[in-house]
């Protein structure tokens, strides 16, 4: 059922990076600007890897940090076309933590209030995915995802994390070829891929180079927990979906006692980060893809792709290795073999989905009219990411000026990230990544060329602080869909391990990247409990998937009630990159 002919794998990942439902404007309200000297750095400040820091009272800053803790939020409504009662603010944050009394940057903030403030226990943060997703509007996603027993529960706090959106975002001057990041493996190419990898590094450099080592995950992590100092709070919870799930651990680490009611849904392995992450997506569509050429086969009456699992396989290559040779038209463009393993990466998580798109694949291949529609992921689309920043660029920034968010914004800001938090992870030697890609083509060949070649991390600077170890106590609700096809379940495993303190709820036959909310009693029931009593379940937790699920639990597949893969419930706008976390 292996099929170790061609690989090369997909350009896609679904991340949590939605594109913003409303431009937000807001006045920074900040004290008088005191004098901050770097004396004192507090518990937010630097610290070693992995080092937990002591629970604190809301003014527990001192120093030149206590500044920044006394600032008062001048909240207003977002814009004129936002719900009123989503509300709006900027707050300054230290650039640089080990020197706070100097160069600050902007946080983009927001809140929906308590609807019932007598019955309010708290902050409820949220972050959707990333890195360099933006979090402003949040809120609006939370409050359709939860029920109305825990909007009363709590004030709903988004925000744009740092460099990102309208939180002093950066550029690195990208192009669209620039972005387009995820790069097969060819021999006659290796040569260019080294090349561009190469350039994005050293235009970041240029760029944003005094900014880049400060963009990283811990100093994320920092500046949420000074917003939960102005914020008044001694403690807050937290939902984090994909690489928010990072974000809200790292939090767990740095600041244990200052965490409340954590839900981390759909997990990032925090020792992958961030090549090992990426090269998961390789490592996780395999069983997947076996999956499908079993359910394809289960169904092989309706859509006629072959009676087996090994005659469905075969299907299957047979059209990358036709692509290969000569693309295939599919809805007006020349689609290749790549941009077929590419496409089925993420498709395959979900078989009819999947299936679907075979089948009209093996239409165009034969000259014959296909639908489009279920085509499309197979349709390669260069820089998405400056698609989705160009949509985004337009936005009004939150001190209420016309500028514009650069268009690349999203895609300098993952690098930021990716490269910046672990450097130890990624080779400084080209060749490596040749030998990797050639290598993990052979063992995951839907994908692993994709995942394993040569990214611009191999050229940039060595990261400001170690990685994040992340091995604590704190109680942690981790939630994950059995097949995620981009934090797959032994990422999820793996965090829950990492988290002494966690328990971890797995949907079983789950589909698709997010579990919560999923429409089930037990999934979205259990969470709900949790947020809105503190109380952990006693034992881990295994939900069914929604009814409407396709075949068995590590063995079937569809989106959640008919609903396509990638979109959350209850996201004001549900698009998602296809090459994100």
């Amino acid at each position: 059922m292996r099929r170790r002919r061609l690989a090369s794998l997909l350009a896609a990942s679904m991340t949590a990076t939605l594109a913003p439902m409303f431009a937000a404007s807001a006045a920074t309200a900040a004290p008088a600007a005191a004098t901050a000297s770097t004396e004192t750095i507090s518990q937010t400040a630097a610290s070693p890897a992995g080092a937990a820091s002591p629970a604190a009272q809301p003014s527990s800053y001192k120093g030149a940090l206590s500044w920044y803790a006394q600032q008062k939020p001048r909240w207003k409504r977002c814009s004129a076309d936002a719900p009123a009662g989503l509300q709006c603010a900027t707050i300054k944050v230290p650039l640089d933590y080990r020197a706070p009394g100097g160069k600050r940057i902007d946080m983009a903030i927001s809140r929906i209030k308590s609807t019932a403030p007598d019955k309010r226990h708290g902050v409820l943060f949220s972050n959707p995915g990333g890195p360099g997703g933006e979090g402003l509007y949040m809120p609006l996603g939370m409050r359709e995802r939860l029920p109305k027993s825990a909007q009363e529960k709590y004030d709903l706090i988004g925000f744009d994390p740092r460099g990102v959106a309208r939180s002093s975002p950066i550029s690195c001057g990208l192009t669209s070829d620039d972005e387009d990041w995820l790069r097969p493996y060819k021999k006659e190419r290796f040569g260019e891929d080294v090349a561009w990898a190469r350039r994005v590094a050293a235009k970041c450099k240029e760029k944003a180079g005094d900014r880049l080592p400060y963009i990283t995950t811990r100093n994320t992590a920092r500046d949420m927990d000074v917003l939960r100092a102005v914020l008044g709070e001694k403690k807050i919870s937290y939902v984090g979906y994909s690489y928010g799930t990072y974000l809200g651990s790292v939090y767990t680490q740095l600041f244990p006692g200052r965490a409340d009611r954590i839900v981390l849904d759909s997990a990032v392995d925090p020792a992958r980060t961030w090549r090992g992450m990426i090269q998961w997506w390789a490592e996780g569509a395999e069983p997947a893809f076996d999956r499908w050429t079993e359910w394809a086969a289960e169904h092989n009456r309706t859509y006629g792709l072959g009676d087996t699992p090994k005659k469905v396989d075969r299907t299957f290559w047979e059209l990358v290795a036709q692509a290969d040779e000569k693309p295939i038209e599919v809805d007006g463009k020349p689609t290749t073999g790549d941009d077929i393993r590419s496409g089925m990466r993420e498709a395959v998580y979900t078989p009819r989905y999947a299936t679907e798109g075979v089948v009209e694949l093996k239409k165009a291949a034969a000259g014959k009219p296909a639908s489009g529609k279920r085509l499309a992921p197979f349709v390669r689309s260069k820089g998405a990411g400056a698609a989705a920043g160009a949509s985004r660029g337009a936005a009004t920034n939150t001190t209420g000026n016309a500028a514009k968010v650069p268009s690349d914004n999203t895609m300098s800001s993952f690098w930021a990230v990716v490269c910046g938090d672990n450097s130890a992870a990624w080779s400084r030697d080209p060749e490596s990544y040749r030998r990797d890609a050639i290598a993990d083509k052979g063992r995951y060949p839907l994908y692993g060329d994709f995942a394993s070649n040569v990214k611009p991390c191999a050229f940039w600077d060595d990261s400001a602080e170690p990685v994040t170890t992340v091995n604590n106590d704190v109680g942690v609700l981790v939630v994950q869909n059995e097949w995620d096809p981009q934090t797959p379940l032994p990422s999820g495993q793996a965090l829950h391990a990492d988290l002494k303190g966690s328990k971890m709820l797995t949907v079983r036959g789950g589909e698709g990247h997010i579990a919560f909310p999923n429409g089930t009693a037990c999934t979205d029931g259990t969470v709900v409990d949790y947020l809105l009593t503190g109380r952990l379940p006693a034992e881990d937790v295994t939900c069914e998937a929604p009814a409407g699920s396709e075949g068995k639990a590590r063995g079937g597949q569809k989106g959640r009630n008919g609903q396509k893969p990638g979109v959350i419930p209850g996201a004001p706008s549900p698009q998602r990159a296809p090459d994100r976390f």
